[in-house]
């Protein structure tokens, strides 16, 4: 018989720890996918700092070191550079962790153009401490912080990540993704392939940002969080690719 499913080898085979619904388990796998497809799980490394993401290292067969709070790109960083031609470095981060106190390691990470591969998750909120306003949540959305909904001109708009690291000259490959339906799931494991390849090609800095869902702090069932997802955070944060100096290169 011919095996048309199988879980990744580069994916532990124990029971996650995410809430009903989340998408990060979908994510996992692509990543998962994407380093068995490239053979490259010896050679990878994962880093993982605080928020839903802290306890990857229990679910990735490859290396996994834990980061703090935002600062996965700067230990990104040193860990590639200790050995450039040996290591793949992958970060793995929130909105909470990477767009806010990790803002510093992304924007001087991308400007260098270090040599590593993010996977930023945007789900609008702090997951795992409860819920609070994150520097993505959107305009008038309610958290625990936010009881009445963000207010712009106390707290300002939401940072559009892709956005505004396109502006660097340092970044190589940006692109949003999401994961509410099987062709944009397709379109997302396309994108974290080429952010990989992009670091074996010694290409430069790659951050695929797949804009996700949070049901639990959200307070929706997982099917309403999805079409929440799609009415909602889709048209802030339109899909696609922010910038990609190889294809520019490719045309040339």
């Amino acid at each position: 018989m011919a095996v048309v499913f199988e879980k990744p080898h580069a994916l532990c085979d124990v029971p996650l720890h995410y809430c009903p619904g989340c998408t990060h388990g979908i994510i996992h796998r692509l990543v998962a996918e994407v380093i068995d497809e490239l053979g490259i799980e010896g050679r990878t490394i994962g880093v993982a700092p605080v928020g839903c993401s802290v306890m990857a290292y229990d679910y990735f067969n490859c290396d996994m070191i834990e980061a703090a709070h935002g600062r996965a790109p700067a230990v990104a960083t040193g860990v590639k550079r200790s050995d450039p031609d040996k290591h793949i470095v992958f970060t793995y981060q929130g909105d909470g962790d990477l767009a806010s106190i990790g803002m510093a390691e992304t924007v001087h990470a991308a400007a260098r153009n270090e040599n590593i591969t993010i996977i930023f998750v945007n789900n609008a909120i702090y997951g795992m401490t409860g819920g609070q306003m994150a520097p993505t949540s959107l305009p008038g959305q309610v958290t625990q912080t936010s009881p009445y909904g963000r207010d712009v001109n106390h707290c300002g708009y939401p940072i559009r990540v892709c956005e505004m690291l396109s502006e660097l000259e340092g970044a190589t490959y940006l692109e949003r993704v999401t994961v509410n339906n099987v062709a944009n799931i397709r379109k997302a494991k396309k994108a974290i392939k080429k952010a990989f390849q992009n670091q074996i090609d010694g290409k430069g800095f790659s951050l695929i940002e797949v804009v996700s869902t949070c049901p639990t702090n959200w307070g929706l069932t997982p099917a309403d969080a999805l079409k929440w997802l799609e009415e909602n955070m889709l048209p802030y944060y339109p899909l696609g690719v922010y910038k990609d100096k190889t294809a520019e290169e490719d045309a040339q």
